[in-house]
């Protein structure tokens, strides 16, 4: 199985990930995982990336422990990595925040500011100098210059800049949080607050150092399915574009791993859409505004944390994970939930939820069928235990969930979609504004969406956006709708 990324950094992950599986099932697993540095970088290897060998191991070692599921941070670096192994199988339960930062992968680069290159001609005009409000900027020797305790890094310079000589130099991490959550801490690295953090995972896509990583639930997972317990799967919509198989051929190479069954979780979409349908008519009727969905873990963080007075207008409706988590400990009450999940959020989500157990990445999934060399285009076919909607398992693209709500409302109700397609610093400041004036003039149901291009565009994701919605897109289009459909009139 080919797993698509362009980034060397996740194929260093996936690769930590492929070792750790097979490290569980051997006799040993806590030594034969402190040897997964030493068995990657070798002595005499050649290191393609950092100043030497040592380095590059201890990397590959706070890889490692993430892949464990541990936080770097409040890991001493003084404990054997065996010792830490075997920590993780005697804990009961996985650790809080989902994210942790590899402190020796982090480049602890520059600070984010502007600044004047050798493209500035010294104009006759100053327009950078006047129009600067803070008196950051001057000219000297025919050229400007920057004053960084002055500048407030507002950008206006390089807008009226005729010549684009002024530049912005970005921290990647930084640039990419939507919530301003990460941060260089007192030692130049990235440190994130998860009091302000909405767990969206786009810091760990930005770095190009891979020093931002989940902290995988795995080897949590292995361990409940090795003691023989009923472990049933959870496969998000967005989950059916990610490998070269069908469906059915999906859930078949997921049971080989060791699961019991196997629900689309399309069928708590169903759920999802109904409720959230009823509701939003309930609302229009009694004459509100707008409702925001409520089905993105990474947009419900948003509006705990950040926009306390968006509540109101979010829906009460659950998530299609909680819903099908629901029907599965209903008919399973002694089973174990694992979410398959193409983000971080999920995770978070997951921790509030009693009916979920584990959640599980795309990434990891795909590490799990290269080490016990499941290849999936040659598994057989297994039916699911409902057949969902088309519009249900539409939820993973963006406006998939709009459409599915719009479809099962009455002509008489008027619904107006606004997309949000990509949750960023100006979607945040949009939503405040909705939020604020109680007002949205695009639009009354809007949906939120934390990743551009809906679930498909996730961070754990392993297969590009095209190719991926393609493969989804012909998997909806088998399936039925959900649309109420028109009895014909008795004669």
């Amino acid at each position: 199985m080919v797993m698509n990324s362009p980034r060397q950094t996740s194929h260093l992950k996936r690769e930590i990930l492929v070792r750790l599986i097979k490290a569980f099932y051997t006799d040993d697993f806590a030594e034969n995982a402190r040897l997964i540095p030493y068995q990657m970088r070798p002595k005499d290897f050649e290191a393609p990336y950092r100043c030497c060998v040592y380095k590059e191991r201890a990397i590959l070692r706070d890889r490692a422990i993430a892949g464990l599921g541990l936080s770097i941070e409040d890991t001493d670096d003084s404990v054997h990595m065996a010792e830490l192994a075997k920590k993780v199988l005697d804990r009961e339960t996985p650790e809080e925040n989902p994210l942790t930062v590899l402190q020796t992968a982090c480049k602890g680069c520059v600070p984010s500011r502007f600044y004047v290159t050798d493209l500035c001609q010294g104009c006759v005009a100053r327009p950078c100098v006047n129009t600067c409000r803070f008196g950051a900027i001057s000219v000297k020797d025919g050229k400007s210059k920057i004053d960084t305790d002055k500048c407030k890094n507002c950008g206006m310079c390089a807008q009226v800049c005729p010549y684009q000589a002024i530049m912005k130099v970005i921290v990647p991490c930084e640039n990419a949080c939507p919530v301003g959550a990460i941060a260089k801490d007192e030692t130049g690295r990235a440190r994130i607050d998860f009091d302000k953090c909405i767990s969206c995972g786009k810091c760990s896509s930005a770095c190009p150092f891979g020093a931002v990583h989940e902290k995988s639930q795995i080897i949590d997972i292995l361990k409940n399915i090795k003691a023989g317990k009923k472990v049933i799967a959870m496969a998000a919509p967005s989950m059916f574009g990610q490998l070269p198989c069908s469906p059915k051929q999906l859930k078949d190479a997921i049971m080989k791993l060791g699961f019991y069954d196997v629900y689309e979780v399309a069928q708590g979409a169903d759920v999802t859409s109904k409720t959230e349908a009823a509701e939003f008519e309930e609302r229009m009727l009694a004459g509100e505004e707008f409702m925001t969905t409520s089905c993105c873990a990474g947009y419900n963080e948003l509006v705990d944390k950040h926009i306390p007075d968006m509540k109101q207008y979010r829906s009460t409706t659950h998530t299609p994970m909680y819903y099908t988590a629901e029907i599965v400990k209903k008919e399973h009450p002694d089973a174990l939930t694992v979410f398959f999940s193409p983000c971080v959020a999920k995770r978070r989500e997951a921790l509030k939820d009693k009916n979920v157990d584990f959640v599980l990445n795309y990434e990891e999934v795909g590490s799990w069928f290269i080490a016990l060399g499941i290849k999936v285009e040659e598994c057989d076919e297994k039916e699911y235990p409902v057949e969902s909607s088309a519009e249900a398992r539409n939820y993973a693209v963006t406006g998939g969930v709009a459409n599915a709500v719009k479809t099962l409302l009455p002509e008489e109700i008027p619904t107006y979609p606004v997309i949000i397609d990509g949750l960023n610093k100006q979607t945040v400041r949009d939503l405040k504004k909705y939020a604020k004036t109680g007002m949205c003039d695009l639009g009354n149901l809007i949906e939120v969406m934390a990743c551009p291009g809906g679930c498909l565009g996730g961070n754990s994701t392993v297969n590009a956006y095209k190719p991926a919605s393609k493969q989804l897109e012909a998997y909806v289009k088998s399936s039925p709708s959900s649309k109420p459909q028109i009895q014909p009139e008795k004669q």
